[in-house]
């Protein structure tokens, strides 16, 4: 499959309902898939931290979740058809699953907020089935989550322990697991639980969603501090002729 490298980390080039299809198509397929959502911090970090670059390494697909992301395929010579986020491929997956009755599990996010998150899973998606879940707040080294899916067997896996938590995790134990399709998605289940709104569609189509963010969470401000020095390090790649498709 075509792919878009920026700063060594390999994009699919692929829109946001082609992904959902072929992340459909493994479920179907039985064929076990990890998928890294990157936005730009992802990027620096896996550029700036062995170990994080190390998780990314072991994933099948790395989505191009930031309009950062995609602005920089455009300034290094190749462009990425679209954003492909997180959150928008959990909700079109639950969607395609009420059809098809996907088995779900998720890991992460505070007790009250996952509970939620469940709650309106099955007033919106009947036909999931939600086989299992465990908050983010657990012993790293002493639990049996892993042990818990492999026995459950769901389909698809979203973990929501931030980033890279939730990268670190689904590496750390993958090999435990014979199916299924495991996406980390940050902070989607805030936003499926209500307690966090998503930007409206129009800050949105005018690829501003990050601003929204910003001004409903100030304390972002840091995190955020990351964009510029992603920024330069695009142009620097530019004036030395590098990036590109593979």
């Amino acid at each position: 499959m075509r792919h878009v490298t920026i700063m060594g980390v390999p994009f699919l080039h692929i829109s946001q309902q082609g992904f959902v299809d072929l992340l459909v198509n493994r479920i179907e397929q039985q064929e076990k898939t990890f998928v890294v959502t990157a936005n730009p911090e992802v990027v620096m970090q896996a550029n700036e931290n062995p170990t994080v670059k190390g998780y990314l390494n072991q994933a099948t697909y790395i989505c191009a979740d930031g309009i950062g992301v995609v602005k920089a395929a455009q300034i290094l010579g190749d462009s990425l058809p679209e954003r492909v986020t997180g959150y928008d491929t959990m909700v079109k997956l639950l969607e395609v699953g009420q059809q098809k009755h996907f088995k779900v599990y998720l890991l992460g996010a505070q007790k009250e907020t996952i509970e939620k998150t469940i709650a309106n899973i099955h007033k919106d998606y009947p036909n999931v089935e939600v086989v299992g879940y465990h908050d983010g707040f657990f012993d790293w080294n002493t639990n049996h989550i892993a042990d818990d899916i492999a026995a459950l067997q769901p389909d698809l896996v979203f973990v929501a322990l931030g980033v890279p938590r939730q990268e670190k995790w689904i590496t750390e134990n993958l090999d435990k697991f014979s199916k299924g399709v495991f996406i980390g998605v940050g902070g989607s289940f805030d936003v499926i639980a209500g307690t966090v709104k998503r930007a409206p569609v129009i800050w949105q189509k005018l690829n501003l969603e990050w601003l929204y963010r910003l001004l409903r969470q100030p304390s972002r401000f840091i995190r955020m501090l990351v964009l510029p020095r992603f920024a330069l390090k695009v142009f620097s790649l530019k004036l030395r002729g590098q990036g590109g498709a593979k």
